[in-house]
């Protein structure tokens, strides 16, 4: 069983020292070139909601970015969440499901990009530290439709896949008895808390819960 993580996000705190320890200025230098997303999501009295934020074209979309070199693609994904979104919270060290991404760099050439989304649990959010992404909470239905707009039809159709697959295992997971929370060391989780990066055993997230 690998080792879990946790990302400290308040820069107030002093460190915990492990040594697994990473800073956060040091994540931000290790991206690489394969992307990840990261599925956000909270349960409430309006049942599933997901967690969207602004591209720099103005159409929503999950938190995404490159992976990083040197991590796991779920922690490059839980940090892509906390930058552009402020999140704070637990994220699935496995991918749940990927989709493709065509880009198309010149008019007579494409090349698809594999997307690795990993489901993160939010607890809280913070203030983003990238502008103008504004983080907004939207229903599966809404966040479909949202995702679909503006969009290449197939690409909108996949995401909007995303959203049905991601509510699928929620739903599932919370079935067999909040299994995200009370089986977290199968679930291979990351906790996102605060600025750096340290490893937490079962037996400490045993004690944490």
């Amino acid at each position: 069983m690998g080792d879990h993580f946790a990302i400290e996000l308040s820069k107030s705190r002093r460190p915990v020292r492990s040594p697994n320890f990473v800073r956060l200025e040091h994540l931000r230098c290790l991206r690489g070139s394969e992307q990840v997303a990261a599925i956000c999501y909270r349960l409430g009295k309006r049942g599933i909601e997901f967690l969207l934020v602004r591209t720099r074209g103005r159409r929503w979309t999950f938190p995404k970015g490159s992976a990083e070199s040197g991590l796991t693609n779920a922690q490059a994904a839980a940090l892509e969440a906390f930058e552009e979104a402020g999140v704070h919270g637990r994220i699935e060290e496995t991918a749940f499901t990927r989709y493709i991404r065509v880009k198309r760099p010149g008019r007579s050439s494409e090349v698809e990009v594999i997307i690795n989304a990993h489901l993160c649990e939010v607890s809280r959010l913070a203030v983003p530290e990238e502008d103008d992404r504004h983080p907004t909470w939207f229903s599966a239905d809404k966040a479909k439709k949202r995702l679909k707009q503006d969009r290449d039809h197939d690409y909108g159709d996949d995401l909007a896949r995303i959203v049905d697959r991601a509510v699928a295992r929620i739903q599932r997971l919370y079935r067999e008895g909040h299994a995200v929370r009370r089986s977290a060391h199968k679930a291979e989780v990351i906790e996102i808390q605060n600025a750096q990066m340290t490893a937490i055993g079962p037996q400490e997230m045993q004690k944490k819960r």
